[in-house]
């Protein structure tokens, strides 16, 4: 099996690897760095409960990435942000404090996906307010194609709207 040399920065970090080249962004952070917090739902980039964030240039905002049907070795040079970079259970980010306020989990296997689609929302505000009565518009474009098998949307998009009005200058 080919193998490709990779260099990517992961929650900060910059981890150095010989890869197979098809070897899935989920699969590397799991099994070669033990991240878990991803979760493989449809392996076919459906369900979304494996979105990481990416920033591919260091001053653009973040987008969606799902990780089970990306291969590692497409994100070299790029900085790659998954639910443990988000915080850890003494340092709670806002928005996973919001989550737990909200009770915005249910069974939780899709959260981290959900809450990665939040960040990137989130950073994008952070680049280009929206008005607040466009701010609903805003979550339902960010995350309308994150499936929840526990139909949780109601409460992951209350924490989510929280979460944007908590942090000033988000909203208009």
């Amino acid at each position: 099996m080919p193998t490709v040399s990779v260099a990517i920065t992961i929650n900060g970090t910059l981890y150095e690897r010989s890869v197979p080249d098809d070897l899935p962004l989920l699969d590397f952070l799991q099994e070669d760095l033990g991240l878990t917090g991803t979760k493989l739902g449809c392996g076919i980039g459906v369900c979304r409960a494996c979105t990481v964030a990416v920033r591919r240039v260091p001053t653009a905002a973040l987008t969606p990435l799902l990780s089970c049907s990306t291969p590692a070795a497409h994100l070299s040079g790029q900085e790659v942000f998954t639910v443990e970079g988000l915080g850890d259970a003494r340092h709670l980010s806002p928005l996973q404090k919001s989550f737990l306020d909200e009770f915005a989990f249910q069974c939780g296997y899709c959260a981290p996906g959900f809450l990665m689609a939040a960040h990137i929302l989130l950073d994008s505000l952070r680049f280009a307010p929206v008005p607040r009565d466009q701010l609903d518009a805003a979550i339902a474009d960010a995350c309308g194609a994150h499936i929840c098998r526990c139909t949780g949307y109601k409460r992951y998009y209350a924490a989510i709207r929280k979460a944007a009005l908590a942090e000033p200058g988000l909203v208009s």
